[in-house]
């Protein structure tokens, strides 16, 4: 049976808006991890140092910063609870400027920063495999996704 020319305008549409959707999915996931990565990646000029917690409330944890090098001391600075350890655990991080924020650096505060991207992957794989229906691409942005998700649940 030949399709009309109708049904192939639907389906360029269907995949038009299905690869805006993947597309929309991965912008997301990469703004949102370049809040934090871009101080992890992009280090210099920043002050780097050592964060004990000292204590944690609902959404952030909080501590003494060390500075390693010519950064100032700080007597409390805060940073995310998911990404703090223990109450005593010492670990480095990198000041974001202008606040007494803090972002875990080292590879563990790498891939936390990137982990809003793991989650997109996963999703666009979904759209990927359902949407635009091209299975082996959505397992392979799946995998990475997952092993971007549970290389950062074992780093930290």
């Amino acid at each position: 049976m030949k399709r009309s020319s109708s049904h192939r305008a639907l389906v360029h549409a269907r995949n038009a808006a299905m690869g805006g959707v993947v597309l929309l999915l991965l912008a997301a996931g990469v703004f949102s991890s370049w809040s934090s990565a871009h101080h992890i990646m992009l280090p210099k000029g920043r002050e780097h140092g050592t964060m004990t917690v000292t204590g944690c409330g609902a959404d952030v944890c909080t501590g003494p910063f060390t500075p390693s090098g010519q950064a100032a001391a700080r007597a409390r600075v805060t940073i995310e609870k998911s990404v703090a350890a223990q109450r005593g655990e010492r670990f480095p991080v990198v000041v974001k400027p202008g606040t007494d924020d803090v972002v875990r650096t080292g590879i563990p505060g790498f891939l936390h920063a990137w982990v809003p991207l793991g989650g997109a992957l996963v999703l666009a794989a979904l759209v990927i495999g359902g949407g635009l229906r091209l299975p082996r691409i959505a397992w392979g942005t799946g995998i990475a996704g997952a092993v971007l998700l549970v290389a950062t649940f074992f780093a930290l």
